[in-house]
C-alpha cells in the first residue's frame, strides 16, 4: 500500500457507483473466434474484438511472423532512428502506400502513437514553416488518441458536429489565418460503426486549402475495393492499423514523400519509441498477401451485420447510424448495458458493455463485431440472446421481443 491509497479507494467506489468500473477479464484463444475463461473453462463466441477477417489466428500470418523473427530477431533493439531499417521493412511500407494510393508510408508501434504523434508534427509544422498556430477542427467522435494528439501539440480543436458537413465548412470558414488548417476525421467511426462522406469532405478541405486526416482503422482491409479503405484519393494524410483487419498489432501513416519524411523528424513517438518487432512486421506482410483475394470474407461479415441490425430493428432495438461491420445496440444507462452483457455472456457470447467515457452518458451500449469466421446461425443465437435480455431488463415491451 501507498499513502495515498485511501484516495484511490474512494475515486473507484465512485466509479462502481456509476457503473463505470473497468477491469481486465482473463481469456485466452480456443480457436478461431473463440475465447475461454481459464476460471470456469466456459467457452465464448467472440462479437467485441476488431479481429474482422479473422486472420489473428491464420497459420500464414504465424509462419511469416516466425520467419521475420528468424531472420531479425524477437525485437528491433532501437529507434529505427538510431539502428535503421531492414530493407524488407522498407519494402513493406512501400506496400502500405500504395494500399492508400500515397508515395510513402511510416510504421508505427500503435493507432494510438500514430494519431497522438502525427497531429502535434503538423502543428509544428504550422509554427514553424508558416510562422503561424495551426487551426484544428475535428469530427466530434474522433477517437481519444486524436484528441490526446490536440493536446500534446498545444491546440483545443474546434469541434463539428457529428459527420455535419455544413457544420465543418462553416467553422473552415470563419478563420481565414495563415497557419495550417487540419481536420479530423475516420472513414469508420468504432462506436457507431458509420461512415465519414470521404467526398464532400474532400471538396470541402479543397475548397479551404484544409489539411485532411483520415484515422481509417476500421476501414483498412474491411472495407473497399480489396480491403484498401474509403480514403483512397481523399485524404492528405491516412492512419491504418494492423490490430484490427489485419489481425496483428501496429500501425502506419501514408502520405506524401515529404509529409513521412518530416515525420521523420518531428513526430515523437516515431522518433523516441523503439521500432516494432520483426515478427509482428511479418505478419503484416502475410495479411497484405491475403487481402486482394477476401472479396467473398468481406462480403460475408457485411452480410452479417445486415441481417443482424434487421433483426434488432424488427425488435425495436436501436442500432443506430451503423453501415459496416460495427453494430452498436444502444440501451442507454449503464447498469442496463452492463446487465445485457452478462446475460449474452451466460447465453455464450462476448459482446462487452461500453460506458462514458467512451460513449456519451446515456449512450451506453453493446458493441457487436462482425468478423469472416461467424456463421448466420451464431448471428442469429446473439440476437435471439440480446433480444430476450432486453425484455427481461425492460428494454422491450413483450410483443416486441415476440415480433423479432
Amino acid at each position: 500500500m501507498t499513502r495515498f491509497d485511501n484516495l484511490f479507494q474512494q475515486g473507484l467506489a465512485g466509479f462502481a457507483e456509476q457503473g463505470r468500473m473497468r477491469s481486465c477479464k482473463q481469456w485466452h484463444a480456443a480457436g478461431p473466434g473463440l475465447l475461454q475463461r481459464p476460471d470456469t473453462g466456459a467457452v465464448l463466441v467472440d462479437f467485441s474484438s476488431n479481429d474482422y477477417l479473422g486472420l489473428r489466428t491464420h497459420p500464414r500470418l504465424l509462419e511469416r511472423a516466425i520467419a521475420w523473427g528468424q531472420a531479425e530477431g524477437s525485437g528491433s533493439g532501437a529507434s529505427r532512428l538510431v539502428t535503421g531499417t531492414p530493407p524488407q521493412t522498407m519494402a513493406l511500407e512501400q506496400r502500405l502506400a500504395t494500399l492508400k494510393g500515397m508515395e510513402a508510408a511510416r510504421i508505427f508501434s500503435s493507432g494510438w502513437q500514430a494519431n497522438a504523434s502525427v497531429v502535434p508534427a503538423l502543428a509544428r509544422f504550422s509554427a514553424q514553416v508558416m510562422g503561424a498556430r495551426a487551426v484544428i477542427v475535428a469530427d466530434k467522435f474522433i477517437h481519444a488518441s486524436l484528441y490526446h494528439g490536440c493536446a500534446a501539440a498545444g491546440v483545443t480543436p474546434k469541434r463539428f458536429r457529428h459527420n455535419d458537413m455544413a457544420h465543418l465548412e462553416a467553422l473552415l470558414a470563419q478563420d481565414a489565418g495563415a497557419g495550417l488548417k487540419i481536420v479530423l476525421t475516420e472513414s469508420v467511426f468504432s462506436m457507431d460503426g458509420d461512415r465519414a462522406d470521404m467526398a464532400r469532405l474532400r471538396a470541402i478541405t479543397r475548397r479551404h486549402n484544409a489539411f485532411l486526416c483520415v484515422d481509417e482503422a476500421h476501414a483498412t482491409g474491411i472495407l473497399g475495393a480489396q480491403g484498401r479503405g474509403l480514403a483512397i484519393g481523399q485524404a492528405d494524410l491516412v492512419v491504418g492499423t494492423f490490430s484490427k483487419a489485419l489481425g496483428g498489432m501496429g500501425a502506419f501513416v501514408a502520405a506524401s514523400d515529404a509529409v513521412c519524411r518530416w515525420l521523420d523528424n518531428t513526430a515523437s513517438g516515431f522518433i523516441y519509441s523503439t521500432a516494432p518487432s520483426a515478427m509482428v512486421l511479418g505478419a503484416v506482410e502475410a495479411a497484405l498477401d491475403l487481402l486482394p483475394d477476401m472479396e467473398e470474407a468481406r462480403a460475408h461479415v457485411a452480410e452479417l451485420a445486415c441481417g443482424f441490425r434487421q433483426r434488432m430493428g424488427l425488435a425495436g432495438l436501436e442500432v443506430g447510424p451503423s453501415t459496416t461491420q460495427i453494430v452498436p445496440v444502444v440501451v442507454g444507462a449503464e447498469q442496463t448495458a452492463l446487465a445485457l452483457a452478462q446475460a449474452v455472456e451466460q447465453a455464450g457470447f462476448l459482446a462487452v458493455a461500453i460506458r462514458p467515457p467512451t460513449v456519451p452518458p446515456g449512450g451506453c451500449r453493446l458493441r457487436v463485431v462482425f468478423h469472416a469466421h461467424h456463421t448466420q446461425e451464431q448471428m442469429h443465437a446473439l440476437a435471439t440472446a440480446i433480444i430476450s435480455a432486453a425484455a427481461q431488463n425492460g428494454i422491450l415491451q413483450e410483443h416486441g421481443a415476440l415480433g423479432a
